[in-house]
């Protein structure tokens, strides 16, 4: 698991309502361009199911995405695939500090190894960018949040 955490100056509910709109975190992501709920979701609950669209230099993919954990205020997480083939948990835990919410973001690789080996047509070290791409995600929320 890779994780990384930012305090921002914006209260809990805030926090929690903005990243568990999918659709919009493509704002704050290097890699996520957004997407939209599917099969009969309209927004954020347990279970619902969103088409991520993503980019990275010139290679464009979409994955599916299924809500795994929906605690306002607290906790958010998805499982995203692509086909049948798993790729990660992304996770978001929020607690209480004293100018705001502590955000920790993290993601969970469930690639298998071939999955892995054919990734790398896209980021050659995935783990290494992800660990960028979560800093600038947070700061990019942070931002965002305190304007």
């Amino acid at each position: 698991m890779i994780s990384d955490s930012i305090e921002i100056s914006a209260p809990l509910d805030k926090v929690f309502d903005t990243i568990s709109h999918l659709e919009i975190m493509g704002q704050f992501s290097p890699e996520n361009t957004g997407g939209s709920w599917v099969k009969g979701s309209s927004g954020p609950a347990l279970g619902a199911r969103f088409r991520g669209t993503n980019s990275n230099g010139k290679k464009n993919w979409s994955t599916a995405v299924r809500v795994s954990t929906y605690e306002p205020s607290s906790s958010f997480a998805f499982l995203v695939s692509v086909g049948p083939a798993k790729v990660a948990q992304w996770s978001y835990h929020l607690e209480s500090c004293p100018d705001g919410t502590k955000v920790t973001e993290s993601w969970t690789d469930q690639r298998s190894s071939l999955s892995k080996r054919m990734s790398k047509g896209i980021v050659s070290d995935r783990e290494a960018f992800t660990l960028t791409s979560i800093r600038t995600t947070l700061e990019k929320l942070k931002a965002h949040l305190e304007a």
